[in-house]
């Protein structure tokens, strides 16, 4: 009895010291997230707006202007950029862009990888660790894994513009990135964007009004200024939206972890007066019973 109770001492002292990690993770991901999140909800909006105006200038001047970063071409060579944490214990975020990623490329870009010009560029050690170990007949890149290390736009722009040029190139006919969206603290999806060639706005079938734009100081030399633009600050946008995700997916899963331990400990608790109790009453039947001999002898 007296070992069961010291192994139960020594569990509670043990979940206690995880359960105190578990706090403090959670507090420093809730600071981390902070900043993240007031970074995303700034990028975001401008973001969307700059993105929205690209597509929709490009459908709308489709014949009157030409940008290499719109040009829709069969699909023989693909690039799909899956953005991670380099970081675990964060639920199941990086599982489920990992998920989203493979799902793509096993009904998407099935015969592009059996082609062998499937092209897949980790940004995160979490899926450049999945894809260098399942997708050998694919070329990983991993050369970007750190790149959330440092977040600013100069530093993530150098990534965006390599990408830029290698559709320009040919090098890629086709580049899609998958990334967390954060939507709140305490949720955060997947999702697969289509980052080249620009996606032109849907219209209306019945629409055939064509927007009318005025360009300073000319067309050509805005597109070839305001496309790269804001193709930079769309993936910018990325990496900003799954930084924040991970901290959020981070900080609800430590929080959970806390909780759970704090119910383990309340079991463990009562498992240990329950083991105490018992070797009380049974030292103190020991000691009846040796009383009663005593008195009968």
């Amino acid at each position: 009895m007296a070992g069961s109770l010291k192994e139960v001492r020594e569990r509670i002292k043990s979940v206690q010291n995880t359960q105190q990690i578990t706090k403090a993770m959670k507090m420093v991901s809730a600071a981390k997230l902070r900043r993240a999140q007031q970074a995303i909800q700034q990028m975001r909006p401008y973001a969307d707006k700059l993105n929205q105006m690209l597509r929709n200038i490009l459908s709308n001047l489709e014949g009157d202007a030409d940008t290499s970063f719109g040009m829709v071409r069969p699909v023989e060579k693909a690039c799909i950029v899956v953005v991670t944490s380099s970081r675990g214990l964060c639920g199941a975020f990086n599982t489920n862009v990992i998920k989203l990623a493979v799902r793509a490329i096993d009904e998407k870009y099935s015969r592009v990888r059996a082609a062998g010009n499937l092209t897949i560029v980790c940004v995160g050690k979490k899926g450049y660790d999945f894809f260098r170990r399942r997708y050998r007949d694919c070329n990983v890149v991993g050369d970007h894994v750190d790149l959330s290390t440092d977040l600013s736009f100069d530093n993530v722009s150098t990534v965006a513009r390599s990408l830029m040029a290698a559709f320009e190139n040919r090098d890629f006919d086709a580049i899609e990135v998958a990334y967390g969206r954060f939507k709140n603290a305490a949720t955060q999806f997947p999702e697969l964007d289509q980052f080249l060639p620009v996606a032109k706005q849907k219209h209306e079938a019945d629409s055939k009004a064509k927007a009318n734009y005025i360009f300073e100081p000319d067309m050509a030399s805005l597109l070839n200024y305001l496309v790269p633009s804001i193709l930079q600050t769309q993936f910018h946008k990325y990496l900003l939206d799954t930084n924040a995700s991970e901290h959020g997916a981070r900080m609800t899963a430590m929080d959970k972890a806390t909780e759970n331990a704090e119910d383990l400990l309340r079991n463990l608790r009562i498992s240990y007066n329950k083991a105490r109790q018992e070797s009380i009453t049974k030292e103190i039947l020991e000691i009846v019973g040796g009383a009663a001999a005593l008195e009968n002898g």
